[in-house]
C-alpha cells in the first residue's frame, strides 16, 4: 500500500482529505500543526477524528499510532497574524499587508508542506495530500494551486526527489466540499468532530461547530446550506 503524509489540521478540509484518501487506497500517515492559533482546539478534533476514523474502518495498524503532532508554536514570535492572538479582531484587514484578511499567517502552508515533504523522505512516501482550495480560498495566496505546486517542484530539486502534493479540494467549492464528505463516508466526521472556526467555538450548529460570525463559520455555513438545498 502507498503511504501519503496527510496534512491534517482537524478541520473540515482536511476531515474531507482524510475520507478521500482512504477512498483511494493510501495508507494514510496524518501531520498536524501547533502554531500559535487561537483555535487550538482543532488539535484535539484532529486526535478525537483520527481516532473515531480507526474504530469505524478498524484501520490496522492504527491511524492514531502513526499521527505525528509537530509543535512550531515558535511561529507567532516571526509573524504577524490575528489568528496567533486572542479576542482581536479576525475580520479586519492584515496590519502588515491591507490586500490580506488579517487571519493570514505569512508563509504557514508554505512551512507545512516544507516539513511534510520532509517527513515523507523520512517514511519514503511519495504523496503529500493537503486540503488547499483557490475556489473559496478566503484570501489566501499560498492555498492557491501554483503557488503549492511551485513550492513542491523547488523542494523536489533540492531534494533530489519526486514528491507529489495532491489536493482534491482544489477547485470545489464547500458545498462540494461536503458533498466529497459524503460520498467519501466522513461527513458524519465532520459534522460532529472537526473545527474550522477562527475562535474555537464550542456552539454546535447544524453544519458542525462554530461561532457563526468569523469567515470560516460564515463561508462553512454557506456551503452546507448550498450543499443541503437551504
Amino acid at each position: 500500500m502507498e503511504k501519503a503524509v496527510l496534512i491534517f489540521s482537524g478541520g473540515q478540509d482536511s476531515t474531507t482529505c482524510l475520507g478521500w484518501a482512504h477512498k483511494q487506497g493510501f495508507e494514510i500517515h496524518p501531520i498536524t500543526f501547533f502554531y500559535g492559533q487561537r483555535h487550538e482546539v482543532e488539535i484535539q478534533a484532529a486526535y478525537k477524528i483520527i481516532n473515531q476514523f480507526d474504530r469505524e474502518l478498524e484501520t490496522y495498524p492504527s491511524m492514531s499510532s502513526r499521527w505525528r503532532k509537530i509543535d512550531i508554536s515558535f511561529l507567532p514570535d516571526l509573524v504577524t497574524s490575528e489568528l496567533t492572538k486572542t479576542g482581536s479582531d479576525i475580520s479586519a484587514k492584515h496590519p502588515d499587508n491591507d490586500s490580506l484578511p488579517a487571519s493570514f499567517v505569512p508563509n504557514r502552508n508554505a512551512i507545512f508542506i516544507t516539513l511534510a515533504h520532509a517527513y515523507a523522505q523520512k517514511i519514503h512516501s511519495g504523496t503529500l495530500i493537503g486540503g488547499m482550495c483557490e475556489t473559496d480560498f478566503s484570501g489566501y495566496p499560498d492555498c492557491r494551486e501554483v503557488f503549492i505546486q511551485d513550492l513542491v517542484d523547488t523542494l523536489n530539486i533540492g531534494s533530489s526527489t519526486n514528491i507529489e502534493m495532491l489536493t482534491p479540494l482544489m477547485f470545489l467549492t464547500k458545498a462540494e466540499t461536503f458533498k466529497l464528505a459524503e460520498d467519501c463516508g466522513v461527513l458524519d466526521l465532520v459534522l460532529k468532530y472537526s473545527r474550522t472556526c477562527y475562535n474555537g467555538s464550542d456552539k454546535k450548529n447544524e453544519w458542525g461547530f462554530g461561532c457563526g460570525e468569523c469567515p470560516a463559520c460564515k463561508l462553512r455555513e454557506k456551503g452546507w446550506k448550498e450543499f443541503s438545498g437551504q
